[in-house]
């Protein structure tokens, strides 16, 4: 773990706590490594979730799967972020979704239990740390808003405009690039790719936006 302690300091979960303390909270939480292979399984849903995780090194795949099989990437983890948190801390629920390696990826695990209790150590950054946590937790809320704004739209075009609308929002910006590729923006807004495509192409003879690849621009005067 020490080969990681100055990088763990750039994550959510450590923010404004020294490498020392970040050695500390991580014995007090009994944290420990594992590796994920690609294509492997970290949760299934319906798994139990009783520790919490962070991701420090590679990528994971959140996948949905419907009774026939078919399989959607929800959403995709990228280096420091926590997950499991929510389950961990909701001990009668199961995981909803399938948690699958994108390539061989580095977790940590730790235990959710210690991090509440009187540190053995008295360790002062406790206090920073939980805060850290509830922030996490408070983006993660907003993010899952944000997304139910734009998948309730009622069409794929107000689907597209809604997200888009707020990725300019964000950037301040009528030009910005996107996280996604096609078939992660269609997962993201729960809808066909070939829909999406016929939809952004329409955009864009529309004269409404102009594109290619991730990156977009809404035509101010459209």
């Amino acid at each position: 773990m020490d080969s990681h302690l100055s990088t763990l300091q750039k994550s959510s979960l450590f923010l404004d706590i020294s490498e020392e303390n970040v050695r500390k909270i991580c014995n007090c939480l009994s944290a420990r490594q594992r590796i994920i292979e690609k294509n492997s399984f970290v949760f299934r849903a319906s798994d139990e979730v009783h520790s919490i995780y962070m991701i420090l090194s590679g990528r994971l795949h959140i996948t949905d799967e419907d009774f026939c099989g078919n399989s959607a990437i929800v959403e995709t983890m990228e280096e420091y972020t926590l997950f499991g948190e929510a389950y961990a801390f909701a001990p009668e629920e199961q995981y909803l979704v399938n948690l699958v390696a994108a390539e061989k990826t580095m977790i940590m695990e730790m235990n959710p239990a210690r991090l509440f209790e009187t540190c053995p150590e008295n360790c002062q950054c406790h206090t920073v740390l939980i805060k850290n946590v509830a922030c996490i937790l408070s983006r993660k809320v907003v993010a899952l808003t944000r997304k139910l704004g734009h998948v309730t739209q009622r069409s794929i075009r107000e689907k597209i405009l809604s997200y888009l609308s707020r990725c300019a929002s964000l950037a301040h910006s009528s030009s910005f690039y996107i996280p996604y590729s096609r078939q992660q923006l269609a997962d993201y807004l729960c809808v066909d790719r070939t829909s999406l495509s016929h939809e952004l192409s329409r955009l864009h003879k529309q004269g409404i936006i102009r594109y290619r690849k991730n990156y977009f621009e809404l035509i101010k005067n459209a």
